[in-house]
């Protein structure tokens, strides 16, 4: 399936279903400063397509070290890592991790440059741990967790309800939705997909709930307006992260069988934040919150 081993590289991906080519976000080398890590280019990319591709945030061997230990949990369930005979589910879910692979890889220094660019610095926690894993297996069977959608940020009146989370136009809560990719992720590996422009969309959606926002379960309709936009697919090596605008539309997708398939390791941890604030000058807004107030101008 040839997915590159190179940490940096420059390439260029169809946009499925879109008829034109679009540019992923390739970082290169040059530091970990802010402006460093991401051009100016790259940083209208993002607030153009909602995404941007980080190449070797992390080592392949700590992802190596990470799966190690994800696949001595699920051991203590009766799935097997050389017995695919175990493997029952299309997706299993695993919780927060804070071993030390983990948290080298939630400490990332390309990360968190990239994220003071994106988000604003001091307007994101920083993460000393990862979770949550989808950790897809080959099946038949679709995985029942591939419905689009954007990752709600802060609870409502029944907390432990996921569908009752809320999401509101300043994004109250999360500074960027986040995808470790902690193996090879290639076409074939059931990558998320992503609808390319989707969060500028979703922002003027948002904007008649105001601050409240709206539950998940009620955006149904808002996330289904978005078919019909170019769709990219979160590929990449183990040690690859997107950081993607809180609202860009996204959707898992089966693993399907093929010869000598395996596990897939995904990570997408919220990196939260303070909400977004769009009051402020154009020129002063951060790329995530410039975003929002492009989508609600139209």
């Amino acid at each position: 399936r040839g997915v590159p081993r190179s940490p940096w590289r420059r390439e260029r991906r169809d946009l499925v279903g879109a008829g034109r080519v679009g540019k992923p976000l390739v970082l290169e080398p040059t530091g970990c400063d802010a402006r460093g890590v991401l051009t100016d280019e790259q940083v209208e990319d993002f607030v153009r397509d909602g995404y941007v591709a980080l190449r070797g945030a992390f080592s392949a061997a700590t992802a190596a070290a990470a799966r190690d230990v994800l696949w001595a949990e699920m051991a203590s369930s009766g799935i097997g890592r050389d017995d695919p005979s175990t493997w029952d589910r299309p997706v299993i879910r695993l919780g927060e991790h804070d071993e030390p692979p983990f948290r080298e890889a939630a400490a990332s220094p390309l990360v968190a440059a990239a994220a003071d660019r994106l988000a604003g610095p001091g307007k994101w926690v920083p993460r000393v741990s990862i979770g949550t894993f989808p950790v897809r297996f080959p099946c038949e069977d679709g995985p029942g967790d591939d419905g689009w959608h954007v990752d709600a940020s802060f609870p409502g009146e029944q907390p432990e309800a996921f569908l009752h989370w809320r999401v509101n136009v300043r994004s109250k809560g999360r500074a960027l939705l986040m995808l470790y990719l902690f193996s090879d992720i290639g076409d074939d590996d059931a990558p998320t997909r992503l609808r390319v422009g989707s969060h500028r969309a979703l922002a003027a959606m948002l904007q008649p709930y105001g601050e409240e926002g709206a539950e998940m379960g009620a955006l149904v309709p808002e996330f289904a307006a978005t078919e019909g936009l170019p769709e990219v697919r979160a590929t990449g090596a183990a040690g690859d992260v997107y950081l993607c605008h809180p609202f860009l539309v996204h959707a898992a997708q089966a693993l399907l069988l093929g010869p000598g398939r395996g596990a897939r390791f995904l990570a997408q941890p919220a990196l939260l934040g303070a909400p977004a604030d769009l009051d402020r000058p154009d020129e002063e807004l951060t790329p995530v919150a410039r975003a929002i107030v492009l989508g609600c101008r139209g």
